[in-house]
């Protein structure tokens, strides 16, 4: 009988370690009675972080290869799920390989930009849904940087390989669509939800961040309207040549500053984009921890991001192929196209994502996803596609024509007296979106000048 007893004692030390798991209560009597080293000061370090860890699916190194097989074959299986069939929008993936096989087979330009454009939806979004789940690891600042950045990975896609086939006006456009849509349609959309939903008050959000972000965009465009200007009063010192030459000095000047205030944001002065009402949970005995457990783990959403980030990467580049055959087939102009609608489906992530931290009460990620978006778009991204184009050969410049500039000089200002309060109710975010409106109704009738020779 005892060595019975020895022979079950030592499977319950020996065995039981093998596999952590988690939140279930049957085990909890198995481990009172595991060795010392569960209650050492590391131990309870280790608890004490488990709420912001994400849950450990790992197997220890006794347990056999059958068993890993398994567990990774589960935990793929359940990554798949999460990410793929957990948002009823994945409905429209589909639509992608369909625009690459019509394109394959029936060339109709049409029908292909359309079912491109629809099947990027559903990627910019799961793009955002996968980079939250990254930014959950992170602190507010930086997972408000990681939205913005992989938000934007759409755009610049589309933009270099529009800039590979030559078609600067689409890089141009499209550029400047992606800055209105985040700051009018993006930040009116997250206003006025979060308006509507927390009606009884007034929201607040870090004012001294938004006063940051539209300076940074009131300097972005003194960037695009001194070449603008430079052209149309025609009082280049060589004409064409010195446009040109102005852009990428100012571009690289941009860049420089983007870089600086990346530093400024994160290292040197990172106490300022705190969240105005970070201590509020605390203060009333609740906690967001439980709200933003990450569905999946940090390992898991980078290789996520790689494979959409690649697969948007294919479709872009038969959406541009299609662009021009389709505003002949649609009577759509091409401005309409690169301005409005691009940006509306390269931002469905920003969209979401801002509208759901809105809702939330958390009006700080917004702002830093939309206004963040905005200015890492004039202040990176345009400039980045001068350099690459200068790289290529091709003349990408920071002239983008009187009307686009003015547009974006009117939408920096309105956006700047919006958020310099630090409150934001749905009426504001109302005028946000009606102000789009006007926006793209403008582009529907405008002719783009550089376009006029090859319309007729």
């Amino acid at each position: 009988m005892d060595n019975q007893s020895n022979k079950v004692n030592n499977f319950n030390i020996n065995d039981v370690p093998m596999v952590r798991i988690h939140s279930h209560p049957e085990i909890g009597s198995l481990v009172e009675f595991e060795d010392q080293d569960l209650v050492s000061p590391e131990s309870l370090s280790r608890r004490k972080h488990s709420f912001h860890d994400p849950p450990h699916r790992s197997l220890s190194s006794g347990g056999s290869d059958n068993c890993s097989t398994i567990y990774i074959r589960n935990s793929i299986a359940e990554s798949i799920k999460v990410v793929v069939f957990s948002a009823k929008i994945n409905i429209l993936i589909p639509f992608g390989p369909l625009a690459i096989l019509v394109d394959k087979f029936s060339g109709h330009n049409g029908w292909v930009f359309f079912l491109s454009l629809v099947g990027i939806i559903p990627l910019a979004e799961r793009l955002g849904y996968v980079t939250e789940q990254l930014a959950c690891y992170t602190g507010p600042t930086v997972g408000g940087l990681l939205n913005a950045t992989f938000g934007n990975a759409t755009e610049l896609i589309i933009s270099i390989y529009a800039l590979k086939s030559g078609m600067i006006r689409v890089v141009q456009q499209s550029l400047l669509g992606s800055i209105l849509s985040n700051m009018l349609l993006v930040l009116g959309c997250a206003f006025f939800a979060g308006g509507l939903v927390h009606s009884k008050r007034e929201q607040v959000f870090n004012k001294g961040a938004a006063t940051v972000g539209s300076g940074l965009l009131l300097m972005a465009v003194m960037g695009l309207l001194f070449p603008a200007v430079l052209h149309s009063t025609r009082t280049e010192l060589h004409f064409g040549r010195s446009e040109l030459a102005l852009s990428r000095f100012t571009s690289c000047i941009m860049l420089v500053a983007y870089a600086a205030y990346l530093v400024f944001q994160l290292k040197s002065q990172s106490n300022l984009y705190l969240p105005v009402n970070e201590g509020d949970g605390q203060a009333d005995g609740t906690s967001d921890d439980d709200e933003e457990a990450p569905e999946i783990s940090k390992w898991e959403s980078i290789v996520w991001l790689s494979i959409l980030t690649a697969w948007i990467s294919v479709l872009s580049e038969y959406l541009v192929d299609a662009i021009e055959g389709a505003s002949v087939r649609m009577h759509i102009p091409v401005a309409f196209i690169s301005v409005i609608l691009l940006p509306i489906v390269g931002n469905a992530a920003e969209h979401a994502g801002a509208v759901m931290f809105a809702l939330k009460d958390k009006l700080d990620i917004s702002l830093g996803v939309a206004i963040g978006s905005s200015t890492q778009i004039a202040m990176f991204g345009i400039p980045f596609c001068v350099v690459v184009g200068w790289i290529m050969g091709r003349p990408m410049d920071l002239n983008f024509q009187l009307f686009e500039t003015a547009t974006l000089f009117i939408t920096v200002l309105v956006v700047a007296f919006m958020v310099q309060e630090g409150t934001s109710n749905y009426f504001k975010g109302l005028m946000l979106v009606l102000c789009y409106i006007i926006v793209a109704a403008s582009f529907f009738v405008h002719i783009d000048p550089t376009s006029i020779g090859e319309d007729h």
